[in-house]
């Protein structure tokens, strides 16, 4: 995202994964990379100005032809091919921030998954508040920031607390 507020700031990249109820990997979905023009690259903020430009992203959303809507429509279709209306739960750290954006540029995505979230933030929260001792386990986010890796990331830590605190 260009940035955390959804009044000013857009979408650059979005990735998914489907998974079974156990956090096995079912698919492994596109990673798309949306065209913005440079007048929004340019109002970033300087973090993100840095982090995008050192990840490569920047230049990837300049160089992409994908609009929001091709790549809301391929996510929704990667998506329904796996899971039914209403079952499917958004996961990820900090995913309610994503959800807001998802819910302003890409309405029908959002329409087909359930209302719920799975935040792995706040597992970690917890984790760190109620068992120290495990979270200082935990695996560390190698803080790229791009859409799959973060995922990625997101999954891995997720399956560790399943492993530790949820067995």
């Amino acid at each position: 995202m260009t940035g955390l507020d959804d009044e000013k700031d857009t979408i650059l990249e979005i990735a998914c994964l489907i998974t079974d109820t156990n956090l096995k990997l079912v698919a492994e979905g596109p990673d798309i990379i949306i065209h913005q023009p440079n007048s929004v690259l340019q109002s970033m903020g300087d973090w993100c100005k840095k982090h995008h430009g050192e990840s490569g992203l920047t230049k990837a959303v300049q160089e992409s032809k994908i609009s929001m809507g091709e790549a809301e429509d391929t996510v929704f279709n990667f998506v329904k091919k796996y899971t039914k209306p209403k079952k499917c739960l958004l996961a990820g750290n900090s995913v309610h921030v994503d959800k807001v954006f998802l819910n302003k540029y890409m309405p029908k995505f959002v329409d087909h998954l359930h209302y719920r979230i799975v935040d792995v933030s706040t597992v970690k929260e917890l984790c760190k508040y109620w068992y120290p001792n495990t979270y200082v386990r935990a695996p560390r986010k190698a803080g790229n920031h791009r859409a799959l890796d973060d995922i990625k990331e997101s999954l891995e830590e997720l399956k560790f607390y399943r492993s530790t605190i949820f067995k």
